[in-house]
């Protein structure tokens, strides 16, 4: 009775072991499997992170950041958006709609966090302002990773291949390298098909007259009165002129955007005006402007009235700029 009693005790103990044992094999003890292509550790404005999965809930600020995002297909990734300086791509219309649009122009920073974000992507550098409170390391506090477009930190000048890194980076932070190479990929055959045609139009032009293959002078008007705010060497602006056949009258600013005197844009004399459409101000208002100063009225431009348009949201470091090349090229 007493060796009976024992077994049966020490089998009556198993049972909660064996349930317990049981119980914890369900629950693996294996770490979650990593999505591929992480962690993925980038350096963008010398902020260095390293992210361990693919951000879930963005929010981009500015134009170019936007489109990035709808390009390489994140909508659902996106928790809100802000500050467009135009409507976006007719292509992307239906993705943008369908998610919140924070505020018109840059939102509070309390407004930023009601949209619990885990991912913040700015255009621009005015987009990380600390006196407006929405800093990288005011975000990186409340847990919160973020992105610079790289024109926006930028110790040199931007070219294409800075747009390209743009894209990628983008993509890897996301997951979706395929879509950025893609995307590269298109843009690279669009540029040479660009570079193809200007050559040959080139080439006809040349065997009409003498005149050399040279570039056409250009000078960017963005907007100004007293002063003329306009592109400088730095800028994704100033490439795309030149691959558009093209050479910037201020190519030798060290900055994306500068102002100039009224008398360098008359001393250098640009045979083309390349202006840039947004705001209140119109094309038409702002070719009145050029036209109707006197002081301007030997300009070669401006005499023979030789403007060329693009919008603002093309001359920056995003998706739009190997199409601006084509129509840049194609207006000039």
């Amino acid at each position: 009775m007493s060796r009976a009693l024992r077994v049966l005790t020490a089998a009556a103990l198993l049972v909660p072991l064996a349930a317990c044992s049981t119980s914890s094999g369900d629950r693996s003890d294996k770490p979650a499997a990593k999505a591929p292509g992480f962690p993925y550790t980038v350096t963008n404005c010398g902020v260095r992170t390293t992210y361990d999965a693919p951000p879930e809930r963005a929010v981009t600020m500015n134009q170019h950041a936007t489109e990035v995002m709808l390009e390489l297909g994140l909508k659902d990734r996106l928790a809100g958006t802000a500050y467009l300086d135009d409507k976006v791509l007719p292509k992307y219309e239906k993705a943008y709609e369908s998610r919140p649009v924070l505020a018109e122009e840059y939102p509070s920073y309390e407004k930023l966090l009601s949209a619990d974000p885990d991912f913040v992507y700015g255009g621009y550098a005015s987009a990380f302002l600390a006196g407006d409170g929405r800093s990288r390391s005011a975000l990186a506090k409340s847990g919160i990773k973020s992105r610079l477009n790289v024109e926006g930190c930028a110790k040199r000048a931007v070219t294409m291949d800075d747009v390209y890194r743009e894209v990628r980076e983008v993509g890897a932070t996301f997951g979706v390298r395929e879509r950025a190479e893609k995307w590269v990929s298109g843009a690279k055959r669009e540029l040479a098909a660009t570079a193809k045609k200007s050559q040959n139009s080139q080439n006809s032009q040349n065997s009409q007259n003498s005149k050399s293959g040279r570039p056409v002078s250009v000078f960017v008007y963005d907007s100004g009165d007293k002063t003329a705010f306009t592109a400088g060497g730095r800028g994704i602006g100033n490439d795309i002129i030149e691959r558009a056949g093209g050479r910037n009258v201020f190519a030798d600013v060290d900055k994306a955007f500068s102002d100039a005197s009224w008398e360098k844009v008359v001393e250098r004399r640009p045979e083309a005006i390349l202006i840039l459409d947004y705001g209140a101000t119109t094309v038409a208002q702002k070719k009145k402007r050029l036209l109707d100063d006197p002081a301007l009225a030997d300009v070669p431009a401006v005499k023979h009235e030789r403007f060329a348009v693009l919008r603002l949201s093309d001359v920056v470091t995003g998706v739009r700029a190997p199409e601006a090349v084509r129509k840049l090229a194609g207006q000039l």
